[in-house]
């Protein structure tokens, strides 16, 4: 569907947003949750540049407001380019749909958070970051196979956590089957032509050539985490595309190595995964789950 977007702050645009959703047609569904995240991003990044000392010699009401509007473009491109996920989860709700709508993966896994928001206003908050107790509740469930797992690779297995907490939304949003239940996949591993276990499909965004593509694929199904874990590992650990991931001792070059290895295509994804495993989110959970 190819429209121009509207002034997200405007009245008459918030006016025309509550007409679309009364279509109820997949196209409008889809405006109606890319503007709804536009909003989102631009209270957020009007809400940072205010956090920011704005006295310089530089300063200016005309300097503030070409700032506001390049703020509004930038919310705008990146609600339709994936932005942090939230116009999918709108999206999804507006549809009914069953499918899980995931962000951003290649091979392997989803992103989840607007790098380019903290990046473009000059602070990065905490990605995908739920209440503490959701946090520590996560963490406390696949400590045990992170540790094993992350025994085999030769990394912290912090980092493990991490990754499956970028994948999942901290384990909220991990891929159903058909009947509800959990497929128990923790990374977004896809079901490729030499897979012979179970499988589950799930609606997904990827990016080709600079451009978000939506598509439905096939995902590896699971018995238990401690199987996914199990995979990841041979994955990772049988890899040579992921030679610079084993043994990694420090989180960035970490989240880089599985970046350049082509586990996902979001150009973002290390970022967002560095932020997670230095992120209060993740320590605060580990504290209190080793409580």
């Amino acid at each position: 569907m190819n429209s121009v977007q509207p002034n997200v702050l405007d009245p008459s645009s918030l006016a025309g947003l509550k007409l679309q959703t009364r279509e109820g047609s997949p196209e409008a569904n889809k405006a109606v949750a890319q503007q709804f995240e536009a909003m989102f991003l631009q209270i957020v990044l009007k809400t940072m540049r205010e956090s920011i000392p704005q006295d310089g010699m530089l300063e200016s009401e005309g300097t503030k407001l070409f700032q506001g509007m390049h703020d509004q473009q930038l919310a705008q491109l990146m609600s339709r380019t994936g932005g942090i996920g939230l116009a999918q989860v709108v999206e999804r709700q507006l549809n009914g749909t069953s499918i899980p709508r995931l962000p951003t993966y290649d091979l392997k896994g989803p992103a989840q958070a607007g790098a380019a928001a903290a990046s473009a206003a000059g602070a990065a908050p905490q990605l995908g970051a739920p209440y503490s107790g959701a946090a520590q509740g996560f963490v406390t469930q696949v400590w045990p196979q992170a540790q094993q797992a992350a025994a085999s690779l030769g990394v912290p297995p912090h980092f493990l956590v991490a990754q499956a907490a970028l994948e999942t939304g901290w384990g909220k949003s991990v891929i159903q089957r058909a009947d509800g239940s959990t497929s128990y996949n923790l990374f977004n591993i896809k079901a490729g032509r030499d897979w012979q276990g179970e499988v589950v499909e799930a609606r997904t965004t990827e990016y080709e050539n600079g451009r978000a593509v939506e598509r439905v694929e096939r995902f590896r199904a699971y018995g238990s985490y401690a199987e996914s874990f199990q995979d990841y590992t041979r994955l990772i650990g049988q890899n040579s595309r992921y030679a610079g991931v084993r043994g990694q001792s420090d989180g960035d070059a970490f989240a880089r190595a599985l970046q350049q290895g082509g586990y996902a295509t979001d150009p973002a994804y290390a970022d967002k995964l560095s932020r997670i495993i230095n992120g209060n989110t993740l320590r605060q959970g580990l504290q209190a789950s080793a409580r």
